[in-house]
């Protein structure tokens, strides 16, 4: 039997949608390892090489099943890869955009709400934010009409949550509020990639991350001091 669903794999089965990519029911019930691994492998495949250079010889060889089997579950590369997308942004919304409290009128603090929440999802899912982030930097591959629209509900989505009902009182009278807006996300950005730089190469579920948010603070006090009232 095959499904027209996607599937996220920590709810136990599929959820039906219409006009998205055929699985077969046989992926479903594998153990739950196992189809994270299969997952995993193909997320971090075509993160690293985009949806044309990717192998899918990579990706069984990572995920440790014959190649047969891959295709026995999804039908080619191309459904393979936009299962992936419906898998990643309902894992994005469920794990991140949902997490956020858009009722924070501060910018900074749900700014600083928002990259807590996302840096430990990122944690749990490395490969599913990896994957996403190299979609929306690389248009490598014309992606179907309802996959575009799920890309756009995304991006709005965190748009929305991001920048809803803050308070622009809070911030300085002659300071243009979009340009502000813009420089604290790249100090915010810049702070996490610095950090995931420092950090790399160890094992993320086993450090202690209170003291780099203890520091992470430290720089929020001085970005409030600069812009705010």
């Amino acid at each position: 039997m095959v499904y027209e669903c996607y599937n996220l794999i920590d709810q136990g089965g599929p959820l039906y949608v219409q006009e998205v990519v055929k699985i077969n029911e046989a992926f479903f019930n594998l153990p739950e390892d196992k189809k994270k691994r299969i997952l995993n492998s193909a997320l971090k495949e075509f993160a690293e090489n985009g949806y044309e250079q990717a192998s899918t010889n990579q990706i069984v060889k990572q995920a440790n099943i014959g190649k047969g089997m891959l295709f026995y579950y999804f039908n080619n590369k191309k459904e393979l890869y936009q299962y992936l997308i419906e898998y990643s942004i309902e894992i994005t919304i469920r794990n991140y955009l949902n997490q956020l409290d858009s009722k924070e009128p501060d910018f900074i603090e749900r700014l600083m709400q928002a990259s807590r929440i996302k840096f430990e999802a990122y944690i749990e899912h490395p490969e599913v934010f990896s994957f996403l982030g190299s979609i929306l930097l690389n248009h490598e591959l014309e992606l179907p009409s309802h996959l575009k629209e799920r890309m756009d509900e995304l991006q709005a989505l965190g748009f929305q949550k991001l920048y809803d009902n803050v308070d622009t009182s809070l911030f300085q009278d002659d300071i243009d509020i979009n340009k502000l807006y813009q420089l604290i996300r790249w100090s915010i950005e810049g702070f996490q990639n610095d950090l995931m730089n420092r950090l790399k190469g160890r094992k993320l579920t086993s450090i202690d991350f209170e003291p780099y948010f203890e520091e992470f603070y430290d720089y929020i006090k001085i970005l409030k001091k600069s812009f705010y009232k």
